[in-house]
Parts: C-alpha cells; sequence; structure tokens
C-alpha cells in the first residue's frame, strides 16, 4: 500500500472523529417538531409543537444566558415564538391565523404549542411548507399528522431544507375550497408517504452522534487481535467482521425491543436518564479497549447497552399516538431505517480500518487514543446531560 494512499486513509480517519466529536457537541435527542393538522366541513386546524430548547437556538430566548428558562422569559418571548412558527409553516390553500398558545410538557421537556385555524375546507391531505429550524438545524424534522374528514390519517415527514411548494396554482384550486362551496374531485394526490420512515431511520441513526461514537468504540479493535505480545492485526477482513457481526447484531436485537416496548409506550423511561446513561456506555466500551473489563462478554455487555440505545431511538414514534396499523408499519420502516444506516456505517469504518491496521502505531493512536477521545466526549456529555448544562459552544 503506498504511503500517498495511507496519508489518505489517516486523514479520512481523523476528518470522521473530529466530526463526531464537534459537529453536535451535546448530541441530545434528535430535534423533531409534532404537527397536528385537522380538515373538517366547517374549518382547518393546525396545532404544532415545538421544543423550548430548539427554539431557544433559533431565537435566543435565555435572556439572561444562565442555561435555564424562567417562565418570565418565555412568556416575553412568546411575541417572537407565534411570529417565527406563522412565517416558517403553510398550508395549501389555507391561510392560518394563530388563535391559541399553550406550553406542553412531554417526556423529553417542555415544548411551545402553537395553535392556528382558517375557515377552508381540504379536500385531500395537501402540501405543507415546513422551514422551521432550517437556518440553525439541518437534522431538524417536522413530523406531521394530517387528519381529514372522510379520508385515512396521513403521516409526513418534513423537512425544513427540502420544504414542500405550496404556491402552486392547481394546488391551491384542487387542494381546498372555502366553507360552503360545492364539493368537487380533488385533482392533485397527496404526497406518496411511503417508505417516509425508513429514511427517517437512516436520517436518525447517522444524525445520532452518541450512537455513531459508541459503534466506533465497538469497532476500533475488530481489527486486531490481543496477544501476550500486544495487539496483532487480523489478516482478513472477514476475521474482523465476523466479530464485528455478533457484536453488532447483539446491539440491533437489544436496541429492536427496546425501540418498540418504549415506542408502544409499554415501557417509557425519561430522557433526564436514558442520555446520561448512553454517555456512560460510549465511556465503558471505550474503556474496555484501553483496559479489558468485558472479560470476553462483550456481545453480553452490548445487548445490554443496545437496550439502552434502543430507548433513545424511540421517541419520533411514541409521540404520534398513530392508529395500530400505521404504527406497525412506521416502527418496521424507522426500524429497518436504523438498521441500514448502521450497515452502512459499520463497514465503510470497518473497511477502513483494516486498510490502517498493518500501521505500527494503530494500537496508539487508534485504538488508544481513539478510545481515549471517545471516553472524554463521553464524560462531557455524562456532565453536560446530568448538570443541564452546554459546556462545548457551539
Amino acid at each position: 500500500m503506498t504511503s500517498a494512499w495511507m496519508h489518505c486513509c489517516r486523514r479520512v480517519a481523523a476528518s470522521l472523529l473530529l466530526a463526531l466529536a464537534g459537529g453536535q457537541a451535546t448530541a441530545h435527542k434528535a430535534s423533531d417538531a409534532y404537527l397536528q393538522l385537522t380538515g373538517t366541513p366547517q374549518e382547518t386546524s393546525l396545532r404544532v409543537d415545538v421544543a423550548l430548547r430548539d427554539l431557544d437556538v433559533a431565537l435566543d430566548i435565555d435572556a439572561d444566558g444562565d442555561g435555564r428558562l424562567t417562565w418570565g422569559e418565555i412568556r416575553a418571548a412568546w411575541p417572537s415564538i407565534e411570529a417565527y412558527l406563522h412565517a416558517r409553516i403553510e398550508v395549501a390553500g389555507c391561510n392560518l391565523a394563530p388563535v391559541a398558545q399553550a406550553l406542553e410538557r412531554r417526556i423529553d421537556g417542555v415544548y411551545a404549542a402553537l395553535s392556528l385555524r382558517a375557515d377552508c375546507r381540504l379536500e385531500d391531505a395537501p402540501a405543507i411548507r415546513y422551514t422551521v429550524m432550517g437556518e440553525v438545524d439541518a437534522t431538524h424534522r417536522g413530523i406531521a399528522r394530517i387528519e381529514i374528514a372522510g379520508h385515512p390519517t396521513v403521516l409526513r415527514v418534513l423537512d425544513p431544507m427540502r420544504p414542500e411548494r405550496v404556491d402552486a396554482v392547481a394546488r391551491l384550486a384542487t387542494t381546498a375550497q372555502p366553507v360552503g362551496a360545492s364539493r368537487r374531485p380533488t385533482t392533485v394526490a397527496a404526497p406518496s408517504a411511503a417508505m417516509q420512515f425508513l429514511r427517517e431511520g437512516v436520517h436518525h441513526i447517522l444524525t445520532g452522534y452518541d450512537h455513531v461514537l459508541f459503534l466506533m468504540c465497538l469497532l476500533l479493535p475488530s481489527v486486531m487481535r490481543r496477544t501476550p505480545e500486544g495487539w496483532q492485526p487480523v489478516p482478513r477482513l472477514a476475521h474482523a467482521l465476523l466479530p464485528v457481526f455478533g457484536v453488532v447484531t447483539a446491539f440491533t436485537v437489544a436496541h429492536s425491543i427496546t425501540l418498540a416496548l418504549a415506542a408502544l409506550k409499554w415501557v417509557a423511561l425519561s430522557p433526564a436518564f436514558i442520555e446520561p446513561a448512553i454517555a456512560v456506555t460510549i465511556v465503558l466500551a471505550a474503556l474496555d479497549n484501553v483496559r479489558p473489563i468485558f472479560r470476553g462478554r462483550r456481545a453480553i455487555v452490548t445487548f445490554c447497552f443496545g437496550l439502552i440505545h434502543g430507548f433513545g431511538f424511540a421517541g419520533v414514534l411514541a409521540e404520534l399516538n398513530l392508529p395500530s396499523s400505521q404504527f406497525v408499519s412506521a416502527l418496521l420502516q424507522f426500524n429497518v431505517g436504523l438498521e441500514l444506516g448502521q450497515l452502512a456505517i459499520v463497514l465503510a469504518v470497518t473497511a477502513m480500518l483494516f486498510l490502517l491496521r498493518r500501521q505500527p502505531r494503530y494500537p496508539l493512536w487508534a485504538i488508544r487514543g481513539g478510545s481515549l477521545a471517545a471516553m472524554g466526549m463521553g464524560l462531557l456529555w455524562f456532565i453536560e446531560r446530568t448538570a443541564d448544562v452546554s459546556l462545548v459552544p457551539l
């Protein structure tokens, strides 16, 4: 292997670690908002719930900068919150106006809830232009549940970086009508929701930096073997992939179990416990690379850790209160998306590490250095999540 190729691989590895360290320092629960659009023969109403922690990023609600939002700060920011959400959410054919404000405590924190209404009648699931958080957080998603009288419930994942168009004359003319107008068939079909949650699952794992860092801790020693003489590179890629397959399978089965349990709301654990616990799993997995503490029981321990990570994946589906048939479909798609994203990470990282394994300093720089860096990040996340502070400015 040429020195130029090895230099390129080292740079790719370093870039990946830096991206994990700096891309999202807090790596809290994914940034999701929830929309409920309801259409009746008399009117159309929309409720949108956005986490105060997300709105603070966009609007700087925390006026005194102490890291905590008080009722006084929230009350003072309500006009800005209302204007911000109203300007960034449009429904084709309906000129929605704000009618009510509220605060909603969910399992992962307090949300600002804005209700809007319009005297229009939707004939089908309309286009929704959604650009909330688009200027500050490319990972944010809006999860919309659309219920139009006489039509099945529709689910839609809204990406603020790729908002739907609502300005087409044909869509406006055929999707909604003023109350009192004669009913006529719609000629514009609503965008298909097929496979949206599969894509959301892929997105969720690729932007879940704490989950990715945990996987990295599992993969760093995969291309080496511990011997009495120290670390030795494996001769073939299959020798690395087989143990990785066992460990990753244990992680996959475990987080699939708790993802389903949490999404079904059969088991509920607060993110105040889950998020610090995920940080602890990263520290322990990294520590095992430096000083063995699991003593050959890595797959069993990974299964236990995967149970914790599954709760971290469940927030998107748990909040939707879906009908049974739609829930099963969304859960299956979401979990398959998680596994596809995870598989892509595992194959790409393992192949890259395999190319680097014969470097004399691989055990020092990759296994020890990478694991110590992961431990540091895990400890940082643990402190941030238990003390509710931000130690790394973004």
